[in-house]
């Protein structure tokens, strides 16, 4: 039985936390990455062709697909329907990195370089519903909350992720109520996987602006939220 989600966010060590998950030896995660069931699967595809995917009776079982923090609510219903003890694993970003670094990957699939495209071109993407939606965590959390119990969602920081991995699994096993990893899994995991941040193209100054501006109310709300201090999100 699915026993977990990894609900994003986009560009926030989803992918490290899936290669990281992945060696533990009572967790089953796919070996691809993002099955993109609950976005672009439902409700064309039967749930129960979806749950059937999830069969290991030995191991916990999970995925991690980052769109999924913004699913409608009443897409979540029917999640927690099927599976009302899902544990959930929501891992955050500095919005503003996390919508360059996004910007920059959607560039890199368009095959263009970064001197080929205007400061509107990422001004339409940073600006674009979907772009926004995946940076406002806010509304994500608490659509999620509204649906299942709050302490079924693990907040991660992608900060700590980069600063403290070993902490950042600890973290996730005692959520998942699994033994931590071994000192000598930890030795050989760590020193071969690392986050990926991008491509390291430089924001440029006027868009960096543009950025603080759309997500510093966001950032100010979601502090309020969380009652957590998020102002170092908006620093030059």
């Amino acid at each position: 039985m699915l026993a977990f989600l990894g609900i994003g966010a986009q560009k926030a060590g989803t992918t490290w936390l899936h290669t990281m998950l992945s060696q533990h030896p009572l967790l089953k995660l796919p070996q691809a990455k993002e099955l993109h069931y609950w976005d672009k699967q439902f409700p064309q595809s039967p749930v129960q062709n979806y749950l059937n995917f999830f069969q290991q009776a030995d191991r916990l079982e999970g995925e991690i697909t980052p769109s999924y923090a913004s699913l409608p609510v009443t897409t979540i219903q029917v999640i927690h329907q099927h599976l009302p003890q899902l544990k959930l694993i929501y891992s955050l970003r500095n919005p503003i990195d996390r919508a360059w670094s996004a910007a920059c990957m959607f560039l890199t699939r368009a095959q263009m370089e970064l001197d080929e495209a205007s400061d509107q071109w990422f001004l339409d993407h940073f600006y674009s519903k979907n772009s926004r939606l995946r940076g406002d965590y806010e509304t994500c959390i608490r659509h999620w909350t509204a649906i299942y119990p709050k302490e079924n969602l693990l907040l991660l920081d992608y900060d700590q992720i980069k600063s403290e991995p070993v902490t950042v699994l600890q973290r996730c096993c005692a959520h998942l109520e699994l033994p931590d990893f071994t000192e000598n899994q930890l030795q050989s995991m760590l020193l071969t996987a690392k986050v990926f941040e991008g491509r390291g193209y430089e924001l440029r100054p006027a868009l960096k602006q543009a950025l603080i501006h759309l997500y510093t109310p966001q950032i100010h709300s979601l502090s309020r939220y969380l009652k957590q201090d998020l102002s170092h999100w908006t620093q030059d």
